[in-house]
């Protein structure tokens, strides 16, 4: 089978200023990626490495450079699926783990349980050998400035580069047919300390079944999780193609449906990315614009807004 790949930085406003910046993060994101599936590498091994590169970048709004909580800290949420077994692991309110993926998915692979969120997350963190970061060194300056600002005045999305958006995904299929789907998030800025979105929950934020796709959302997670965004898109790709379709025509479809259905059902906003179980992508949103990659058929990089 051949390796697909694509990925998101998040769906929201993105500035002019910002474009090349957004554009640059998810092309890097894909060629870590890619590395891992054009030599044969698994689908679990590319999604980590394309979200690493995504978190590690303070353009977006994951790991390092994610937004801060109305008391000023980050706490970051991830996910990953694996679509054979339908297996995840998913980890939220992280304060002191550089690379939430990471976490996830040694939850998903070694730990007893499919979620853990909190000083618990971060426990199990330290005990499967995962080094703790200072809280402070998630946080960049321009976040630090833009919750100053919001603090001091009217909590407005000029102070942000994404405000409410920015959330990062990646969904992989490899040359062996493993489907897999991973989200990551730091959340919407000045949120209530504790609070968490869409982007951990199976079936919201992210999804993946082998029999179907995979999916990774971005966008108002409040929204996203009262239609289950991922799995609703997932749903769509199982409709039979008709006689003027072809896969890669429903994959695009599918992913258009579900923000439409975003739209009309929780009135909200927001993007996503997915893969059918024959690798074929699609990408959708209905925010001013979304940063996406993905590889093409001939192996080259593709990257939009």
């Amino acid at each position: 089978m051949k390796p697909s790949l694509i990925v998101h930085g998040g769906a929201w406003d993105i500035p002019d200023e910002q474009a090349a910046a957004c554009q640059a993060g998810c092309r890097r994101a894909l060629e870590a990626g890619w590395a891992m599936l054009s030599r044969g590498g698994a689908a679990l091994d590319a999604v980590e490495a394309a979200i690493v590169v995504l978190e590690d970048d303070p353009v977006f709004d994951a790991g390092t450079g994610s937004h801060l909580n109305l008391d000023g800290q980050v706490e970051c949420d991830a996910i990953v699926m694996e679509g054979a077994s339908l297996r995840a692991g998913a980890v939220a309110g992280l304060k002191r783990i550089r690379n939430p993926i990471r976490l996830a998915r040694k939850l998903m692979e070694n730990g007893p349980h499919m979620m853990l969120a909190g000083e618990g997350a971060e426990r199990y963190a330290v005990a499967q050998g995962f080094s703790l970061c200072a809280p402070e060194e998630l946080v960049t300056a321009a976040e630090r400035a833009a919750w100053k600002l919001c603090r001091e005045g009217k909590h407005a999305a000029a102070h942000h580069r994404g405000h409410d958006q920015g959330t990062v995904g990646a969904v992989a299929l490899d040359g062996m047919g493993r489907l897999v789907a991973a989200t990551s998030t730091g959340g919407t800025c000045c949120k209530l300390p504790g609070r968490i979105g869409d982007s951990p929950l199976i079936g919201c934020g992210c999804y993946a079944d082998s029999g179907a796709g995979g999916v990774s959302c971005t966008g108002y997670g409040e929204g996203i999780m009262k239609i289950v965004m991922a799995k609703s898109a997932v749903d769509l790709l199982r409709r039979p193609v008709n006689a003027e379709e072809s896969p890669a025509d429903l994959a695009m479809l599918a992913a258009r449906e579900a923000v439409r259905l975003l739209v009309e059902r929780a009135e909200s906003t927001g993007g996503l990315i997915l893969l059918d179980c024959e690798g074929n992508p699609g990408y959708a949103f209905n925010t001013p614009r979304m940063a996406w990659g993905v590889v093409q058929p001939d192996g080259s990089f593709r990257t939009g807004l």
